[in-house]
C-alpha cells in the first residue's frame, strides 16, 4: 500500500515563509516525477509545482519566482519551500507521485493571514 504523507504547513503572516515535505511509502515502484497539488475551499485542485527524477522542474505562474521544489530520491520524498507567501496561497496542499496515479495524503493546511 502506497501511503503518501504531507507536513509542514500552518499558520503564516503575508511575506513569511513555510516548507512542506511529503514522504511516500510503500513504494515498489521507483517514483518518476512528484507534483504538488493545492486546493482551497469552492475552488479546483491546481498544480503548483512538478519535479522529475532528472530534477528538472516546473512551476504554476502564479508561484513561480517564489515557490521552489525539490527532492531527495533514496529517501521518497519531495519538498515545497514557499517564500514571500501571499493571502491567495492558503490552500490544502497535496503530494503526488508518478507513477502511483491517484494516491493523495491527507494534505497539510496553508493559512496566510493578513
Amino acid at each position: 500500500q502506497v501511503q503518501l504523507v504531507e507536513s509542514g504547513g500552518g499558520l503564516v503572516q503575508p511575506g513569511g515563509s513555510l516548507r512542506l515535505s511529503c514522504a511516500a511509502s510503500g513504494i515498489t515502484v521507483s517514483i518518476n516525477r512528484m507534483d504538488w497539488y493545492r486546493q482551497a475551499p469552492g475552488k479546483q485542485r491546481e498544480l503548483v509545482a512538478s519535479i522529475g527524477s532528472s530534477g528538472s522542474t516546473n512551476y504554476a505562474e502564479s508561484v513561480k519566482g517564489r515557490f521552489t521544489i525539490s527532492r531527495d530520491n533514496a529517501k521518497n520524498m519531495v519538498y515545497l519551500q514557499m517564500n514571500s507567501l501571499k493571502p491567495e496561497d492558503t490552500a490544502v496542499y497535496y503530494c503526488s507521485a508518478v507513477p502511483y496515479y491517484g494516491v493523495w495524503g491527507r494534505g497539510t493546511q496553508v493559512t496566510v493571514s493578513s
